[in-house]
């Protein structure tokens, strides 16, 4: 593994270097890792590795056994419904807001992530696609300008890797995801809210929904799992047209007036 670069503390590095290790498969789930291993491996001392070690374990991704080491968890089914669960709750206002708030520069920038998704899909790039895929998915958490959403949903998505699953190749293929986020990135540049959000909730609750039926299929346990788990979170919100969130403040920049 090598560390991350960039303006980011060392502990944020070594976050973003063992979530990167989680999401390629050089760390297992359930496998048992030496905290001194790894600070040789990356090269430095313990003690941001434990730092970040304990980050990730906030977030339900490792868990730490005394006088051990740490193991990176297997995520339950139940748990994936609860993470589509979260991520509709932070991820649909937030495609809203950032269609409400697109400038040039966002639109330009979402429009480039889905064309590199599109050629990645032609090429049959997996890893190349789902980097871009998550590119594009921060791109719109970021038009919120709140760190910590951005960061929650990172840890979302990782969270969901850490269970193997993927829908590629078995119930949709990558022309088919990203043919999926057009109608988002369309809703984006013509800076169109609600549909930005009906779009987003399409995704993420089709994504969900593919994979929790993948994952029983193939014979995970199903008990506690809510059979309406969609819209038992978003039946207040009706779409498109009254989904509303609070104007922007004075300060805050919206994109192009004239659009």
């Amino acid at each position: 593994m090598q560390s991350s670069r960039g303006g980011a503390t060392l502990t944020e590095q070594v976050v973003a270097t063992i979530r990167e290790a989680i999401l390629n498969g050089k760390l297992e789930p359930g496998t048992l890792y030496s905290v001194y291993r790894m600070a040789d491996e990356i090269g430095i001392s313990r003690t941001p590795v434990r730092e970040a070690l304990l980050r990730l374990a906030d977030a339900g991704m490792v868990r730490f056994e005394r006088n051990r080491g740490f193991r990176v968890l297997r995520t339950s089914v139940r748990e994936l419904q609860e993470v589509f669960q979260l991520r509709l709750l932070l991820e649909v206002p937030a495609a809203y807001r950032a269609a409400h708030l697109a400038d040039e520069e966002l639109r330009v920038k979402v429009r480039k992530e889905l064309a590199a998704m599109q050629s990645a899909a032609i090429g049959h790039d997996e890893n190349l696609f789902m980097a871009h895929d998550r590119a594009l998915h921060e791109l719109v958490l970021a038009a919120s300008q709140n760190n910590k959403l951005v960061n929650s949903v990172r840890d979302l998505r990782f969270i969901t890797m850490t269970l193997g699953a993927s829908t590629v190749d078995r119930s949709r293929t990558l022309s088919d995801i990203a043919d999926e986020h057009r109608p988002l990135v369309d809703a984006i540049e013509n800076r169109d809210p609600n549909a930005a959000a009906t779009a987003m909730h399409h995704h993420i609750v089709h994504t969900g929904q593919l994979l929790l039926e993948q994952l029983i299929k193939d014979g995970r346990d199903s008990s506690g799992l809510d059979p309406k788990w969609a819209s038992s979170f978003t039946a207040d919100v009706q779409f498109p047209g009254s989904y509303q969130i609070p104007q922007p403040l004075p300060n805050e920049q919206v994109g192009d007036s004239n659009k």
